[in-house]
């Protein structure tokens, strides 16, 4: 990546504060509900939407940096691997780890399910330990699977899609036949709405739009007509804001989610993927105040720390400051200040130990 390439994908960065924050706010939505005007609610309500967010720019990033490079050899495939669980899963055993010296450590069964995020693969248990780390697994999943998945890309842009369709359909008939089998107790890949909402099998389609603008850039796919030819910023901003919105329209009430409609799914899946693809490729070829707002210093480094955000707004360490202090915008500031402590003095060293000893073996992978 050149460096004219590389202050661009500054704003990528930039991005995600603003994906962790949406988050933040919808799952603290609950202590602003009587002074919020209804219609601002119905909005804050699907800041969960930030998730995907993520999706989409983790589908853009992964495809755009690796391609299908991860192929040339097993071990090629296994550096991959070992890169991309370094970059999570070390933080992520650091904050478990002090949870459960700090509350206790659950059965042996529950604790390797959450080490290895297993437990995000049953319904009843998906929400252990660190509730909001089944992003992770779904994460993990994606990342298993991205290589042979920009494979196919290449080859017919419809083929990854109807791939996924077809784990999907596995992994629902595993689930039903668990079910009718001995009920089931766990929820493991059941029922069919949590296979939808809350596993890579009915995620997929957020990373591969993703990826499909990575192969685009790559030159390895022609969608010139799916991206706007001006104003992609603008419509993609704007677009992402109007899409929540509407799908807030179809919440039947202010405790629920409008994806869990069907047309709020469908749109969860296309159209809004959709637009953060348009804004992404704004932001890359686009001279705007926003791209170079996202781009700056400050916005760069939040988007560093933003997996530590992610991984500290709820949940164990949350609770354990809120003990110790809860200020009026539910410490908003105070964990983006943990945050960056995290990253730097933590995530960042630790994951360049890391990737260093992994690149040791012939020719490295870049960094992502």
């Amino acid at each position: 990546m050149n460096s004219a390439k590389e202050a661009n994908f500054r704003a990528l960065t930039g991005l995600r504060m603003v994906a962790a924050s949406l988050v933040f706010i919808y799952h603290n939505r609950k202590y602003w509900r009587s002074s919020l005007h209804p219609e601002l609610l119905r909005f804050l309500n699907e800041g969960h939407m930030g998730v995907s967010l993520f999706f989409v720019l983790s589908g853009f990033l992964i495809a755009y940096t690796y391609a299908d490079k991860t192929l040339d050899s097993p071990g090629a495939y296994l550096r991959y691997m070992a890169l991309r669980a370094a970059r999570i899963l070390p933080l992520y055993w650091l904050i478990l780890t002090a949870s459960y010296v700090d509350w206790g450590f659950p059965a042996t069964g529950e604790t390797w399910a959450t080490y290895t995020l297993a437990h995000a693969f049953s319904r009843q248990h998906i929400l252990d330990a660190i509730a909001q780390a089944w992003s992770l697994n779904v994460e993990l999943c994606f990342y298993l699977l991205a290589p042979v998945l920009y494979l196919f890309l290449k080859k017919r842009p419809l083929l990854p899609i109807l791939f996924c369709l077809v784990l999907l359909g596995v992994a629902a008939l595993t689930g039903i036949l668990w079910h009718r089998l001995n009920g089931n107790p766990l929820g493991v890949l059941y029922p069919f709405d949590f296979l939808l909402q809350s596993t890579f099998f009915g995620r997929f389609m957020e990373f591969l739009w993703g990826m499909g603008l990575a192969a685009f850039l790559r030159g390895d796919l022609n969608w010139a007509l799916l991206l706007p030819k001006k104003h992609s910023t603008l419509i993609g901003a704007l677009g992402i804001m109007v899409a929540l919105y509407l799908i807030g329209l179809l919440e039947p009430n202010i405790f629920t989610h409008g994806t869990d409609h069907p047309l709020g799914l469908l749109t969860r899946a296309t159209l809004f993927p959709w637009l953060v693809v348009c804004l992404l490729y704004g932001l890359i070829h686009e001279r705007t105040v926003l791209q170079r707002f996202l781009g700056s210093r400050p916005m760069e480094l939040l988007g560093k720390a933003s997996f530590a955000f992610y991984l500290i707004h709820i949940s164990y360490v949350n609770i354990r400051i809120r003990q110790w202090l809860l200020l009026p915008d539910r410490n908003f500031l105070l964990l983006w200040v943990v945050s960056i402590v995290l990253y730097l003095f933590f995530e960042k060293p630790l994951h360049k130990l890391l990737r260093k000893c992994i690149q040791k073996s012939r020719q490295p992978l870049n960094q992502a």
